[in-house]
């Protein structure tokens, strides 16, 4: 897949404030101070298209981004498309991250959730979530309660874990095999995951490869 644009839509309190459900969605989620927005900046080949922050808690809403790209050139072409290739809109859905922040309210904190899980679970073009996961740390407690409920929810996903610059590769390594280890001891079966860092630019094609195939198998409602 190759990105021809992406921009900002809108940003909505409430998943029914969010564009119309036409094009396929992929939303982005994990614990403050993850990585998301670099990691959407890192995917859609941005700088500055998502806001990133030291603080967090930064993201509040559910910030909405249109992206138009390109799979691999098709002999014979796309009408209207330059090289021949048929041009796909899908949209990409900044959350809130779940967990502490230690600059808002325990009353902003319960909203929030309840803004997530009103989305995840009602949003009817979202295809697939997209749970960061920080590759530093060990497996964490507030990370697998939110997998598990994604389960009792059925709910699709992916894990991403981020930062693997900041580890040596064993560090690396060990972290997500204990983590997927850990899964199974609740799960029968792991669900994919991928290796990203903003900075080495690492995971960025597979995740869009993996996106775009999703893309051919939805159904516009």
């Amino acid at each position: 897949m190759e990105i021809i644009s992406a921009q900002y839509i809108i940003s909505s309190a409430t998943y029914k404030q969010c564009p119309p459900a036409e094009n396929p969605e992929y939303a982005f989620i994990g614990r403050s101070n993850v990585g998301k927005s670099s990691l959407i900046n890192l995917l859609t080949g941005q700088v500055n298209l998502a806001k990133t922050s030291a603080t967090p808690g930064k993201t509040k809403l559910i910030n909405h981004f249109e992206i138009k790209s390109h799979p691999q050139a098709v002999k014979g072409g796309g009408k209207g498309v330059p090289g021949g290739r048929q041009a796909v809109k899908w949209n990409i859905a900044d959350l809130p991250g779940y967990g502490y922040a230690a600059t808002v309210s325990q009353k902003a904190r319960n909203n929030w959730g309840n803004m997530i899980e009103s989305y995840i679970r009602k949003r009817e073009n979202l295809v697939c979530l997209f749970v960061l996961i920080d590759s530093r740390h060990t497996p964490q407690a507030i990370d697998l309660e939110f997998i598990n409920q994604l389960g009792e929810w059925q709910t699709p996903f992916v894990l991403v874990f981020t930062k693997t610059d900041k580890n040596k590769p064993g560090a690396t390594t060990r972290n997500v095999e204990l983590f997927i280890h850990t899964l199974l001891q609740t799960w029968e079966q792991a669900p994919p995951y991928y290796l990203t860092s903003a900075v080495k630019r690492m995971g960025q094609k597979e995740i869009l490869d993996y996106i775009s195939g999703l893309n051919t198998s939805f159904t516009k409602l």
